[in-house]
C-alpha cells in the first residue's frame, strides 16, 4: 500500500492516553497508538506528533484554584512533555527511531525545539513529538499542533479523537446527530462547529493545510487514513 501522505502532523489528546482510567495514562492505549504509529513509518511516512496534557493538568479556573492563568498554562506544557516520554518509551520499546522536541528547555530530557532539526528527524525516518505546546502560555496544544505542521510543511493534520469525525452536534450527547464525511473551512466557521480552537482552525485555514478528524481508538485506522481510505470527516477548501 502507498500512503497518500508523505508527511503528517498527528494531534492526540491527553485524555484519549487515559484509556478507561479517570486519571493518569494506560499502558495498553500507549502500546496500542505505538504499534499504529509504527505501521504507517513502515509504510515511510515521516511522522510528527503533537499531544496535549489533559490527562494529568487541565488549565483550571482561576477564582477556585488561586493560580493565575499563565501559571496554571505552564503547568499544563509540563504535562505534555510527560506524556510526550510516555509515547516516546512506548515507540521505541515497537522499535521506531523517536525524538523528543520541547518549546520550553529540557536538555536532560528532551532536544529544543528547532525547526530544521525537526525536519532532518523526520527526513531521517525519525518520529520526532513535540512538547511543551508553543512555548507560551494563552495557546492550546492544538495551536501548537496547527503551527508546527505549518512549519515542517506537513501535508495534513490528522486529529485523533474518541469520536470518527465531526457531527452536526456532539453525538455522544445527541443522538441524532448526523456525520459530516468532507466540510470546508467556511462550513465549519458558519455552523460554529468546534474542530479545533480559533486561532488553531484559523491557522490551518489561511494555509491551506487539511484537517481529517478521526477515530484513533479503533486499531488499523490511523493506516487507513494515511493510505487514503475514506476514514473520519476531512476539513478542506
Amino acid at each position: 500500500m502507498l500512503p497518500k501522505y508523505k508527511r503528517i502532523l498527528l494531534k492526540l489528546s491527553g485524555e484519549s492516553l487515559m484509556g478507561d482510567k479517570n486519571f493518569g495514562m494506560d499502558s495498553a492505549v500507549i502500546t496500542q497508538y505505538a504499534q499504529s504509529i509504527k505501521s504507517i513509518v513502515e509504510l515511510g511516512v515521516q511522522v510528527a506528533i503533537v499531544i496535549g496534557g489533559g490527562n494529568i493538568y487541565r488549565g483550571m479556573n482561576e477564582a477556585e484554584t488561586g493560580i493565575e492563568r499563565a501559571h496554571g498554562d505552564y503547568m499544563g506544557m509540563l504535562a505534555t512533555v510527560i506524556n510526550g516520554m510516555a509515547l516516546q518509551a512506548g515507540l521505541e520499546k515497537a522499535g521506531v527511531y523517536t525524538r523528543l522536541q520541547s518549546a520550553i528547555k529540557m536538555e536532560q530530557i528532551a532536544e529544543p525545539y528547532i525547526r530544521r532539526r525537526a525536519i532532518r528527524h523526520l527526513e531521517k525516518g525519525r518520529v520526532v513529538i513535540f512538547g511543551a505546546g508553543t512555548g507560551n502560555p494563552y495557546f492550546t496544544t492544538d495551536t501548537a499542533g496547527s503551527l508546527r505542521a505549518i512549519e515542517i510543511n506537513a501535508d495534513v493534520i490528522l486529529k485523533g479523537t474518541r469520536v470518527d469525525g465531526i457531527y452536526t452536534a456532539d453525538p455522544e450527547k445527541d443522538p441524532t446527530a448526523t456525520k459530516y464525511d468532507t466540510i470546508t473551512f467556511q462550513e465549519c466557521l458558519s455552523k460554529n462547529l468546534r474542530v479545533m480552537d480559533m486561532t488553531a482552525f484559523t491557522l490551518c485555514m489561511e494555509n491551506n493545510l487539511p484537517i481529517i478528524v478521526f477515530d484513533m481508538n479503533r486499531p488499523g485506522n490511523l493506516k487507513r487514513v494515511v493510505t487514503g481510505d475514506h476514514v473520519g470527516t476531512i476539513v478542506n477548501g
